[in-house]
């Protein structure tokens, strides 16, 4: 029988909240909530992005029926009553399962071909749809900029659903310009329209904060402006327009 926890002073409960206290780069450990993330992950697992992963310890809410991939991956289990399950997933409606990661170290090498950037997206759902979008369309890796979301944050992976186990994800505390095409998404003046520009690998496309777009970040030598021509308002939000020009990049790779 797997223990039952049903008390916030619990100490295998303080000591689970404790580990996922914390956050960005002093994050070392994540929670998967719900059986369509869990299972995003199983199939990713294979990946380097994947294995970055390491499950740790299953966590199911009591009265749920067991996961197939609860006997599958062999781990401890914690059954929770409602109100910790909620504590822990941060949501109106607890999930039945919950699977705790623990987390291995950034990828580190040469940049992929297509790499997604974001710069100062402080919304983990934000950060979590660009995600999604470049892994849909073909990107291949993540840059995360400074004041950045956590990537591995629940609403950042609900968001991502899955890309997270897609796309490597490493940090990038300045603009180094490597040999590859550097975009800066801004519809600000002397900005190349999106119909102009060479997206051929390698290809780097960030994405600027919420607001205030790349306002006050002094773009260096080799990264140009790329604006997405629009009509009737002043700007697209940051996922909108990263999904646009993915699939911008996407359409004009294929064959």
């Amino acid at each position: 029988m797997s223990p039952l926890l049903t008390s916030k002073a619990n100490p295998r409960f303080r000591s689970l909240q404790e580990r996922l206290r914390g956050q960005g780069q002093r994050r070392q450990a994540t929670l998967l909530l719900g059986d369509k993330l869990i299972e995003a992950w199983a199939q990713a697992r294979q990946t380097p992005a994947g294995e970055r992963l390491q499950p740790t310890l299953w966590l199911r809410l009591e009265q749920a029926h067991p996961h197939p991939l609860e006997v599958t991956l062999g781990l401890e289990t914690l059954v929770l009553g409602e109100a910790l399950m909620r504590e822990l997933a941060d949501a109106g409606s607890p999930p039945e399962q919950a699977l705790l990661m623990d987390l291995g170290p950034e990828p580190t090498g040469p940049l992929a071909a297509r790499v997604i950037g974001a710069w100062g997206i402080q919304d983990p759902g934000n950060l979590g749809a660009i995600l999604r979008s470049a892994a849909a369309f073909g990107f291949q890796e993540a840059l995360l900029g400074p004041g950045c979301a956590d990537p591995f944050h629940p609403r950042s992976l609900r968001g991502s659903m899955g890309a997270a186990f897609l796309l490597p994800l490493r940090r990038m505390e300045e603009l180094r310009p490597d040999p590859g095409h550097w975009y800066a998404l801004d519809g600000g003046p002397g900005a190349l329209p999106l119909s102009g520009a060479d997206l051929a690998e390698p290809l780097r496309l960030w994405v600027g904060s919420e607001g205030r777009g790349w306002q006050g970040v002094a773009l260096p030598p080799g990264m140009q402006r790329l604006a997405i021509p629009i009509q009737g308002i002043e700007s697209l939000n940051a996922a909108v327009a990263a999904g646009i020009a993915c699939y911008e990049a996407a359409r004009r790779c294929r064959p």
